[in-house]
């Protein structure tokens, strides 16, 4: 994002304010003097608090976070529409309807229709009513757009405000007080700097003027979502392993050591010896004891047998 410079604003007229008589006291900190009975703005006040509040918008919008532009005078709805579809933000552009923060349950249930009603068109359903049906639905869906087709997009309420002319806006600038959301917003002369979290002290009346301030907004916000990209891309990046490359072995941690250990000795166990060990057998000593009990029952019997034998009847 091109830093916006003090000439910059100088040219698009951001130093005028409004007739000395129509002036808000608590905008003096910010008004340098009068000329011809027109305040004049401080701009070396102005350019520092505009950069601090394009900075927060650019991080908020870092954190994907949602920004809706709303400026519905005439001098602002064009560049506010153009300058929040170039960053993919919500607008409200036409008119603020009452509730649209504070009752979004209610509004949700019009964009509802809305979509409902874009979809007929789309899938060819609407042309099979009569034409006063389709006179009315189409009435219907223009109203819709104008009011909501700026925020029909938003998925639940905005994390910031950024509102062109504040004393114009002030309903929209009270529900967002009221549910937390932060303003930014550009304050005239004329206009109350209270309840606006970053005030940017400069004209809001001035096409050019108005044109600055949302093209900044607008990118700074295409540059936080270009540096996401460029993180995620970064993140993605791997290293390619040659095949021919042995794979490190892992150690096998000392429970599983165990286990496989054990597993092991009881295969041993229940394999059947292949051929006879006979020097084993004559070393052990428990079967020598074996066969000569054995021996010695056989030589008993044979005596016995032959006692028997020899023995007259």
């Amino acid at each position: 994002m091109a830093n916006v410079t003090m000439r910059q604003m100088l040219e698009a007229g951001v130093h005028f304010g409004h007739q000395t008589r129509f002036w808000n006291p608590k905008m003096a900190p910010y008004i340098f003097g009068a000329r011809s009975k027109i305040h004049i703005i401080n701009l070396e006040s102005t350019l520092p608090m505009y950069n601090d509040a394009v900075n927060f918008l650019g991080s908020l919008s870092s954190k994907r976070g949602q920004i809706l532009f709303v400026g519905t005078k005439r001098a602002a709805r064009i560049i506010v529409k153009e300058q929040a579809i170039k960053a993919g933000m919500p607008y409200v552009n036409h008119r603020w309807l009452g509730g649209m923060l504070t009752n979004y349950k209610t509004v949700k249930q019009s964009i509802k229709r809305l979509k409902d009603l874009e979809a007929m068109e789309a899938d060819g359903s609407l042309q099979k009513l009569n034409k006063k049906e389709i006179l009315m639905l189409n009435r219907e869906a223009a109203k819709l757009e104008l009011s909501l087709g700026g925020i029909k997009d938003m998925n639940g309420l905005p994390d910031a405000l950024f509102v062109i002319d504040v004393a114009h806006e002030k309903i929209a600038v009270n529900e967002a007080v009221k549910l937390g959301i932060p303003v930014i917003g550009v304050v005239d002369t004329n206009s109350s700097p209270d309840k606006i979290d970053y005030i940017i002290p400069g004209n809001d009346d001035s096409i050019r003027a108005i044109q600055l301030y949302a093209s900044g907004v607008a990118d700074a916000i295409l540059d936080s979502k270009t540096a996401i990209i460029e993180k995620l891309g970064d993140a993605n990046d791997f290293v390619e392993v040659e095949d021919d490359a042995p794979a490190p072995k892992k150690k096998a941690s000392p429970k599983k050591a165990a286990v496989k250990k054990k597993a092991a000795a009881k295969t041993d166990d229940a394999k059947p010896d292949a051929k006879p060990d006979d020097s084993k057998a004559e070393d052990d000593p428990a079967a020598e004891t074996v066969a000569e009990t054995v021996a010695e029952t056989v030589a008993e019997t044979v005596d016995s047998e032959t006692e028997k034998a020899s023995t007259p009847e």
